[in-house]
Parts: C-alpha cells; sequence; structure tokens
C-alpha cells in the first residue's frame, strides 16, 4: 500500500469497511505526516477534508483487527482527480485523548476541529482558537460521548438566569476571542453584530464584522443557535424511527435528506431497493431539488431588493406540493422514503399531476430569466461580488453548486452515481467567476435539468415493488402463525423493535440540493445506530464566508450569504 511504503516505521493498519473506503489505522505521532502525504500525493491528492469527526468507543466491545481505543478520531479525506474517498483513522486513551491541528493543511479543519472538542472533548494541540462552536460557551460536558444525556427528560429544564455574571461575560463581545484585533485608542475600526435576528442571515446565524468605515475587514461566525442534537437523536432511535428526524435537517429539502441515510444503512445491511423504487425516489428527490431552489431564487432576489419574484416562486412551489401531497401525504417534511424502498406505491393520477407541472415550469422559468436574472441591478449587485477560486473552493471544502460555480464540472450524480442516476440523460451545470451571479446561474439552469430528470421519470416509470423483499425492511403480509407470533416477541423482548443492522459501517453522500450530504454510520449488530455522522454543505460553506466578504460593504455579504443558499438547520444540525 502506498502509505505502507511511504511509513516504513509507522504502524500503518489497513482496513476494508463495508461501504468500500480505504480506510488506515495511523498513529497519533504520525497523523499529520499521513495526512499532508495523502493531501500532495502525487498519484492524485487528496485535497479536500471532506469531513472529520469522533466515535467514543468506550462501551464498545473491542474488534478484533482494530486498536484498542476510548476514541477513535476519524479524518474522512476526498480526492477529486482520483474520484475516491480515503478514511483516516486515531485511536486515542480515555486519559489524553489529543489530535494536532490539522489547520496548517487544511483551513476548513478548523470549525470541524472545534466541534470534535465541543462535541467529544477530544483536545486538539495547536489549534488557534479551540472554544465551543455549537453548544453555548457556559455548557458543561460534551454532547455526543455515551455519558452525555439523550433526551431533554433526562436533564430538566435549562434556563439562563439575567444577573449570572458568568452567563453574562460569556455572551459578551471579545474580538481576540474571535481572531480578530481588539480596538484601540484612535482607531478607525469599528465591530458590528449582524444577527443572530436579521432577515438576511436566513436563520439565527450571527455575522461579527470588523469594519472600516463602510467596507469589511474581517468576519467571524457565530453559529449553534439552531443546533438541535440530530447526530445524537441518530444514536437513540431505531434505524427506522430516526428516518422523520432527517427530513428536518435540510428542512427545505425534503425526501433529498432521507436518501443518504436509507442508501447507507442499506449499504449496510446488504438491501438493495427495486428498480421502481429507485427511480421513485430520483423523481421525488429532483422535484424537492426543484421546490428547494425555488425558495432560493425567490429569496435571493428579495435579498436584492426584488419583492415580486418571491411571491410567484412560492405560487410555483405550491404547485409542487400538490404532487407531493398527493404522492405522500405532506409536503415539506413527508418522511417517505424507507430502508430498502419507499413508504408507499405512486397513487392512482400521479402521472397527470406530474405531466402539468412539466407542461407548466419551462415558462415560468423563462420569465425569471428576464424579471430577476436578466436586471441590470441584479447583475450590479453580483457580478464580480462574493468570488471563491476553485483551489479555495477545494480547499474549503465546497461542494455542490456552489463548487460548480467555480467552473468545475462535477456532481456525484454523474461520478458516483447512485440510485440509479447512471440511467438518466442530464447536464452539469457550470459558471466561470465563482461569483454570486455564477451561484445563480448554476441553480437556475439545475431546476431545468431537474425538469429533465423528472421527465425521463415519468416516460419510464418501471413496474413491480415500491420496497425490497428483504426481512429487515418487510415482514411477510401473510397470516402469521403462533411460532411466527412467539419469535417476533421474542426478537422484540430481545433487540427491541426494529431491523437488526449487521456490524460494520458505511458512508453514503448524495448531491443534494445545498451540496454534497452524507450520513456515516456505524453499527454494532442492533437495532439502533451506534454513531451516527451528517456530513452537511452548509456547515463547510458557512466556514468559508469571511473569505468571500472581505474587502466588500455589507450589502455585498448579503448578496453572498443568499447566493450560497443554506439553512442553518443543515449547518447546526
Amino acid at each position: 500500500m502506498e502509505l505502507a511504503q511511504r511509513f516504513p516505521d509507522a504502524s500503518i493498519t489497513p482496513q476494508v469497511t463495508e461501504d468500500g473506503i480505504p480506510t488506515v489505522w495511523a498513529p497519533v505521532e504520525d497523523l499529520l505526516s499521513v495526512l499532508e502525504h495523502l493531501k500532495k500525493g502525487v498519484e492524485g491528492p487528496y485535497r479536500t477534508l471532506y469531513d472529520l469527526t469522533a466515535i467514543d468507543e468506550r462501551v464498545r466491545t473491542h474488534r478484533p483487527g482494530q486498536p484498542s481505543a476510548a476514541f477513535t478520531v476519524v479524518y474522512h479525506l476526498l480526492s477529486y482527480e482520483r474520484n475516491s474517498d480515503v478514511r483516516v483513522k486515531v485511536a486515542l486513551t480515555e486519559e489524553t485523548p489529543t489530535v494536532p491541528t490539522a489547520t496548517d493543511l487544511w483551513p476548513a479543519a478548523d470549525w470541524y476541529e472545534r466541534e470534535l472538542w465541543d462535541m467529544f472533548g477530544v483536545d486538539v494541540a495547536g489549534h488557534p482558537r479551540l472554544r465551543r462552536i455549537l453548544m453555548p460557551p457556559w455548557w458543561e460536558g460534551h454532547p455526543l460521548r455515551k455519558e452525555h444525556p439523550g433526551r431533554a427528560t433526562e436533564t430538566g429544564t435549562s434556563k439562563l438566569p439575567i444577573d449570572d455574571e458568568r452567563h453574562q461575560e460569556a455572551l459578551s463581545l471579545r474580538p481576540e476571542d474571535w481572531g480578530l484585533p481588539p480596538l484601540g485608542p484612535g482607531s478607525r475600526m469599528m465591530y458590528l453584530n449582524l444577527g443572530p435576528h436579521h432577515p438576511g442571515t436566513h436563520g439565527v446565524l450571527r455575522v461579527i464584522l470588523q469594519l472600516r468605515d463602510e467596507h469589511i475587514v474581517d468576519a467571524a461566525l457565530d453559529i449553534g443557535y439552531h443546533h438541535r442534537g440530530a447526530e445524537k437523536i441518530g444514536e437513540r432511535q431505531t434505524w427506522h424511527t430516526f428516518i422523520p428526524y432527517t427530513d428536518r435537517v435540510d428542512y427545505l429539502g425534503g425526501v433529498m435528506n432521507n436518501l443518504p441515510y436509507v442508501l447507507a444503512v442499506e449499504k449496510l445491511a446488504g438491501i438493495e431497493a427495486p428498480d421502481r423504487a429507485q427511480v421513485v425516489r430520483v423523481m421525488m428527490a429532483e422535484l424537492f431539488r426543484i421546490a428547494s431552489h425555488l425558495v432560493w431564487y425567490g429569496t435571493f432576489a428579495q435579498d436584492l431588493g426584488a419583492m415580486s419574484p418571491v411571491f410567484y416562486m412560492f405560487s410555483d412551489r405550491e404547485r409542487l406540493f400538490e404532487i407531493v401531497e398527493a404522492v405522500t401525504g405532506a409536503r415539506m417534511h413527508p418522511n417517505w422514503f424507507r430502508i430498502g424502498g419507499v413508504a408507499q406505491d405512486l397513487p392512482a393520477g400521479w402521472e397527470r399531476l406530474v405531466r402539468d407541472f412539466l407542461a407548466y415550469l419551462p415558462a415560468r422559468l423563462k420569465e425569471y430569466d428576464r424579471l430577476v436574472m436578466g436586471s441590470r441591478i441584479l447583475k450590479a449587485r453580483t457580478k464580480g461580488v462574493g468570488e471563491i477560486s476553485l483551489d479555495e473552493a477545494l480547499e474549503w471544502g465546497v461542494t455542490g453548486p456552489n463548487l460548480r460555480a467555480c467552473g468545475f464540472e462535477w456532481d456525484f450524480r454523474k461520478k458516483r452515481p447512485y440510485s440509479g442516476y447512471e440511467h438518466f440523460s442530464f447536464d452539469i451545470p457550470t459558471a466561470s467567476r465563482g461569483d454570486c451571479y455564477g451561484r445563480a446561474q448554476v441553480r437556475v439552469e439545475e431546476m431545468r435539468q431537474s425538469l429533465k430528470i423528472v421527465a425521463q421519470c415519468l416516460a419510464d416509470m418501471p413496474p413491480g415493488p415500491y420496497k425490497a423483499s428483504h426481512p429487515a425492511v418487510s415482514p411477510p403480509r401473510k397470516e402469521r402463525t403462533m411460532h411466527d407470533i412467539e419469535t417476533l416477541i421474542a426478537h422484540f423482548l430481545t433487540v427491541g423493535w426494529g431491523p437488526v443492522v449487521p456490524p460494520g459501517e458505511a458512508f453514503v453522500g448524495v448531491e443534494a440540493t445545498k451540496g454534497n450530504n452524507g450520513y456515516y454510520v456505524v453499527s454494532d449488530g442492533g437495532t439502533t445506530s451506534y454513531r451516527t455522522r451528517i456530513r452537511t454543505p452548509s456547515f463547510a460553506h458557512r466556514q468559508a464566508l469571511p473569505l468571500m466578504c472581505r474587502g466588500l460593504e455589507i450589502p455585498d455579504l448579503i448578496a453572498i450569504l443568499g447566493s450560497l443558499d443554506f439553512v442553518l438547520g443543515d449547518v447546526d444540525r
């Protein structure tokens, strides 16, 4: 193996995991050398730190072939040149759970390492500002450790006493805590809080701006106001009952949120959804891509001063939700995908609804080209604003439309097809400058490509079952014998209700509405996930915001925020 040859004196232990991603265990003292070698590899560099998380191993049975550890830190690297991933793991003891910072290799490591300490209490030596990121500064404990309560009923009511000096001190602004210089006598600088309650932030996000006159010198972001513990919930619920919670992560993406989770569980359990279920999934996912992009389109125009488009586009979204409601019984959060397929078959009359929408929307999009994208005001506010180069985007972990706006023709549906996307014909829209206008161009064209995919689903919907015939997900519907009932009762009393997923780990990412969204799930062979990690695109995109706004003005920041298309549930989880 390449790493073993490069580090003959280190115990680089390769491992084969259920998802096929090459995985190596590296000693902590060689970690940075291993990561640097992978990032600069001559055979194709792993330039993107795609994800970074940890696993609390202390209550697990030791697994043969793996180092004994209290905590495992997991680095997920992505190489676009190789079109491959690699997973680097580090085993840490409970006495000294510490890793060195990787911020000198990837600027994106900053937030991931802060989350590592915040959620798991794993120290990061050399990190410039190791402080909480998702939990408030006064929080006690580390929520993703196994001893931390997983339900609000176990913790009691949380209150913030207004006369508690400790809490008030934690809320005060000290610029040095955010990597910003303090204000000296006679300074022309000032600090301005934009948010956390500001319409331009599209949710509870605080942007701390360092200003000189009207210009942004630097910025720091304060997130976590919307954190709901989705990963902790994923380790508490059964494999099936966690599906409704995924809808609320990117709460505009609907069933698109279900897809990476159920695909990851299916990979672990060896379940393959039937053809009809896969095409139905693709159709509904693309409809939700359009729904999400319509919300972005209207609100982006509104951020820049145009009021009418948001009303038109929300009206179009209502027409789309008529299809979603007819098919799933719900609208924004239908909780409709299932492990092995979907919840029900398509209802009678679905073809007419889809066909009518396909006939309706193209003319509206053409009208919006003139009304929004052709507006001189919008062009003046967005062209050349918030630029990010392709190299910078790769360093910061940018994916999806924001990456393709840098001129990079990469779409996971094409490069790593899943759910049968290889059978569909569609183009990958790109732009060239990586600016606000380019990001808008890509999303507008993506809606047209989604319509193209939905039309193919309508024309070639295969017959057959809508769910896999697998005992873990589809118990027999025939009349059960007493022996069958006794077996089910014994199963429930032994392991609880729900499917048993074999031991192992798997990651699956999809081209979601905001970028690449993925689930990394670890099973110990029970009815619940031992570790559920949600890799969301908006977390990486928010972190790169200061890079894009330095030297610009506050109105430009509003344009950049809108152009990146994010929701805070996707950032904070």
